[in-house]
């Protein structure tokens, strides 16, 4: 069928792999940022610069202490956790109670100045980082060639990405956290911390923007401007699903990949805006998002 379109099957298996490739961080990104908004009401603009850090985190580890992909995969999101839990601390937790534009306004200065510190000491050129040798090669199935790492990168982040909202759909600490976001007052009444949740939330949120800067350093070069580019598409994901809303995070960010892969074969030159063409339209019908509830 696709032959008879004048589309050879290679060219359009291969843009849905990488459809899926690039929906798996949007998913991941926008799910730390629906984490992120979803408790502290903070439009979180240093979200990319901190997925940059996650990725130079690996290429450091390596480079300066010989740590393999793996054991970065687990370090990175926990120390970019706890670079996120300082900022919390120091700078959010001062602009809590303030207009919402002043969270946007200071996450956003403290992206520019986490990129401009990154590119002062590594330059604006990509640095390179290799697939780790259990991952290299791919499978010949037929219709087409498909990467190992590539389909581990799919697979570890819907892992991730169910595995979040399992925790904060259907576990213990997950009614606490939505509870604390529907009543703050109340649930700090009723014995729970409720600032070392917005903290410990915070953290997490960006561990999860790490994990999928680990992710990317071996598919995309490690410069100080990758977060930068990826950030408007990512924020125009979770707008699409819904602030705040985890599933609509997940679903958007692999549905809108598709969309974004297939559009490439069908009408390339649409592919760069039908991200936000979606966006557009979702607005117009449903103003809150695609999961999202109307205030």
């Amino acid at each position: 069928m696709f032959e008879l379109l004048g589309i050879p099957p290679q060219a359009l298996f291969g843009q849905i792999l990488l459809g899926l490739i690039n929906g798996s961080f949007y998913a991941i990104l926008s799910l730390g940022l629906a984490v992120i908004f979803g408790l502290l009401n903070i439009a979180n603009f240093a979200h990319g610069a901190l997925y940059m850090m996650g990725a130079f985190v690996a290429w450091m580890g390596l480079n300066y202490l010989g740590l393999n992909y793996w054991v970065s995969l687990l370090l990175a999101p926990f120390v970019v956790g706890a670079v996120g839990v300082v900022l919390e601390q120091v700078f959010l937790r001062r602009i809590a109670q303030m207009d919402h534009l002043y969270g946007l306004l200071l996450t956003f200065g403290l992206a520019l100045i986490i990129q401009g510190l990154f590119r002062n000491q590594y330059g604006s050129s990509g640095l390179p980082y290799a697939i780790p040798a259990e991952l290299r090669g791919g499978y010949n199935l037929g219709f087409m060639f498909l990467p190992t790492y590539r389909a581990w990168v799919i697979v570890a982040s819907l892992v991730v990405c169910l595995g979040t909202w399992f925790l904060i759909e259907k576990t213990r600490l997950g009614a606490y956290l939505r509870a604390a976001t529907e009543n703050p007052i109340l649930t700090q009444a009723l014995g729970i911390n409720v600032p070392l949740l917005v903290t410990l939330t915070y953290g997490f949120g960006v561990a999860l923007a790490a994990f999928a800067g680990v992710l990317a350093a071996p598919i995309y070069s490690v410069n100080p401007n990758m977060g930068a580019d990826l950030l408007i598409v990512v924020f125009a994901v979770v707008v699409i699903g819904g602030m705040g809303s985890i599933m609509g995070a997940i679903v958007t960010g692999y549905a809108l990949g598709l969309i974004e892969g297939l559009t490439k074969v069908f009408y390339p030159e649409a592919s760069s805006t039908v991200i936000f063409i979606v966006m557009v339209l979702v607005l117009l019908v449903k103003p809150a998002g695609l999961f999202g509830r109307a205030h």
